[in-house]
């Protein structure tokens, strides 16, 4: 199954999905216990590939989240980078946008908090909520104020298509200029995400993660879904593929995303700077300079 899930769980460009064709409660052959086994030595690697990221300073991870309420976008994240180095990581969440990201392009904002080289990057939610909630919620897209769109009936299907080149466009330009693109779509049932609803309700812990606009937008739920399906047909590029994570049992949904990303970052040939033959001279030289130090410090001590 470890060998297996990059293929699994690929929506392979240049098809066209649904999301029913991915079984939200798969686990593989793999057992709750082996995962969970794989999942820390995966958060061991991906400390050690961290920090050659950061010395190397060469290239910069992006990772992406997006998912429905209660799929466990924030508690992958906290599982899956729990031995990440705070200094080499920053997490972005994006929400409703504030009045000045409505006056610039909905790109805007992404940029804005794009991880620099060396450092790794999480989005919870991200730009694909402008082709998500604002295609099931089309009136969002009115207060873009964008040129030629002044009624619902202009935002029509050759609007998304361009709004889908734009974002390919965006990340190729991310992917040829070092920066990896890693896209998650958490898929998490309907049946599940009533579970987890009713767990929020139930468990006062939890009370403060309910939200009347949960309920909400569940009522949407085919909808999302038809926005979804669309987000991997059109935006599942070679560059930057989405990966469909099954999200009914946290542990394995865990599992998978600390694996796809170790594996990827494998590929890069990361490592520590080499000096130079100068830089090693230099080296030699400190070194014997500390030699002295220390002994006259032992003498006069």
């Amino acid at each position: 199954m470890k060998k297996d899930i990059l293929k699994d769980l690929l929506a392979k460009p240049g098809r066209q999905y649904s999301v029913s064709d991915f079984d939200p409660s798969f686990i593989g052959e793999l057992s709750k216990q082996d995962a969970k086994g794989q999942l820390t030595k995966n958060v061991e690697k991906l400390s050690e590939l961290q920090s050659m990221l950061y010395a190397q300073d060469r290239y910069s991870i992006l990772i992406i989240f997006q998912a429905m309420d209660a799929a466990g976008k924030d508690g992958t994240i906290k599982h899956v980078m729990s031995g990440i180095n705070p200094q080499g990581c920053q997490v972005f969440s994006f929400k409703q946008p504030s009045a000045e990201e409505l006056d610039h392009d909905y790109l805007w904002r992404i940029n804005r908090c794009l991880p620099e080289r060396g450092r790794i990057g999480i989005f919870n939610r991200s730009h694909y909520e402008d082709v998500l909630i604002a295609k099931v919620h089309p009136e969002i897209i009115l207060s873009n104020k964008l040129p030629g769109v002044e009624t619902i009936k202009d935002i029509d299907s050759d609007f998304w298509k361009r709004r889908y080149r734009q974002i390919n466009d965006f990340e190729r330009y991310l992917t040829e200029n070092g920066t990896v693109v890693l896209k998650f779509f958490l898929n998490v049932s309907k049946a599940e995400q009533k579970k987890r609803f009713m767990e929020r309700l139930d468990d006062k812990t939890k009370n403060w993660k309910f939200s009347s606009a949960d309920v909400k937008e569940r009522q949407f739920w085919d909808e999302y879904m038809k926005a979804y399906a669309d987000v991997l047909t059109e935006t599942s590029t070679e560059l930057a593929p989405w990966y469909v994570i099954p999200a009914d049992n946290k542990w394995f949904m865990r599992y998978a995303v600390g694996h796809i990303i170790c594996e990827r970052m494998k590929q890069l040939d990361l490592h520590y700077p080499k000096l130079s033959e100068e830089g090693l001279k230099q080296l030699e030289v400190l070194n014997k300079c500390l030699d002295v130090h220390s002994l006259s410090f032992f003498v006069y001590t």
